[in-house]
């Protein structure tokens, strides 16, 4: 079993694999090698080289919407696609604007297209959250067709649900990336409640038995 999130040495990092302890995943060199065959791949290559590109270009400069503009214009990209909460509708007509600026095609799709009532899906009424009013369920598969329909060459994900926007990403024909991740809680920062793990977020994060 592998536990890298709890590993102190890191030797992935560092380069002194002779240090690497004995469960470190890098103790299959085999498996490693025929991984990297993959990154030459024509789908995969220029897009890793981009991607780690866009890395060096914006570390610590550049906010991650920039990020997501400069990579999709170096990757040739055209059209955009963004699948959007309904909640972050502002947000979402602010990174549509701004793409457009920048000569971006953008397609856009709302969770709630479809406007198929949540109780159709088989979830209970009782768990809406305004019991006795018309609530539409979320709907990450049309948005994701939807998008696919429009033939986009990338596509956003900007505050989906969790679970919902691991059906977009499904769905999606083309590859995603993730610009905003819902958290209400939060202002839709949700490292802040690892960052306050121990202190302010030290009950709301766990689990009720």
């Amino acid at each position: 079993m592998f536990t890298c999130a709890s590993c102190n040495i890191l030797a992935c990092r560092t380069g002194e694999l002779e240090k690497m302890p004995k469960n470190c995943p890098m103790q299959d060199r085999e498996f490693f090698d025929k991984v990297l065959e993959e990154y030459f791949k024509p789908e995969n290559h220029d897009f890793y080289l981009t991607s780690t590109a866009i890395e060096y270009l914006g570390y610590c400069k550049w906010p991650r919407l920039r990020e997501t503009a400069e990579f999709a214009r170096r990757m040739g990209y055209k059209r955009i696609g963004i699948a959007f909460c309904v909640g972050l509708h502002k947000e979402a007509s602010v990174v549509e604007k701004l793409l457009r600026k920048q000569g971006f095609e953008v397609v856009s799709v709302a969770c709630k297209t479809g406007a198929i009532p949540k109780v159709e899906v088989g979830y209970s009424p009782d768990m809406l959250l305004r019991p006795g009013s018309y609530e539409s369920m979320c709907n990450p598969i049309a948005q994701a067709k939807l998008l696919n329909k429009a033939e986009t060459d990338f596509n956003i994900c900007l505050g989906l649900c969790v679970g919902h926007d691991s059906m977009f990403y499904k769905y999606s024909d083309a590859l995603v990336t993730t610009l905003v991740a819902k958290d209400r809680v939060t202002g839709h920062s949700p490292a802040a409640a690892i960052y306050c793990a121990d202190s302010y977020f030290k009950t709301r994060n766990v689990i009720e038995e």
